[in-house]
Parts: C-alpha cells; sequence; structure tokens
C-alpha cells in the first residue's frame, strides 16, 4: 500500500521553476516578492512572523515550512512564532464566529 502525499516537502525547493514557462512573469514576481519582504517599516523580521501567522491561516505547508526556516533566520524565537500562529488561529476562528451574523440572518429570513 502506497504512502504517497500530495505534499511533498522537496518540492519548496522546486518553486523558482514557476519561472520556466513565462519568465517575464517570474522575475515580476520574484522581484515584487523581495521588496515586499525587504526591511521597511516593517522589519524583516516582523514580516517573517506575519508570513508565518498567514501561512497557518491559508493552511499552505510549503508556506509553514518556508516562513518557520525565515523566521527563525530573522532572529525570532519558538514562544514569538507560536504566538503568530496563535493569532492567526484567533483570527481564523473570530472570522467563522462573525459569519453565524450571516447564518442568523439567513435563518431569520426563511423563519418568517
Amino acid at each position: 500500500m502506497s504512502h504517497d502525499h500530495y505534499y511533498h516537502s522537496e518540492d519548496l525547493g522546486k518553486f523558482g521553476e514557476i519561472g520556466e514557462v513565462r519568465s517575464d512573469l517570474a522575475e515580476k514576481f520574484f522581484a515584487w516578492y523581495g521588496a515586499v519582504f525587504a526591511d521597511g517599516a516593517l522589519t524583516a523580521r516582523e514580516k517573517a512572523l506575519i508570513a508565518l501567522g498567514v501561512a497557518h491561516a491559508v493552511q499552505c505547508p510549503y508556506c509553514i515550512d518556508a516562513y518557520s526556516k525565515g523566521a527563525l533566520e530573522k532572529g525570532a524565537d519558538l514562544e514569538q512564532m507560536t504566538e503568530a500562529v496563535h493569532v492567526a488561529a484567533a483570527i481564523r476562528g473570530g472570522a467563522s464566529l462573525v459569519h453565524g451574523t450571516q447564518m442568523r440572518n439567513h435563518a431569520k429570513k426563511i423563519s418568517m
């Protein structure tokens, strides 16, 4: 029985290959991406922690791997990284709960 999975961590290293077709678009993406993550009003470390939280919110295993590594490389510690994940979880949970308003509105509408 095969235990093959859709996600393979080694594929993260192949990300640069997206430029094999339409390299002009890949070059623009990578230039923009680099600019986004450079120090600015936020430090690269702060941006790595934000990215780590977002990676968990969008549930991208490749992003989780990349931004865990990036946050560590930029000086974040496990406690800061864990808090970033909890922030993402709180936002996701809150977003689910606030959509309960939509459910209540709809239930009232169809219950009339």
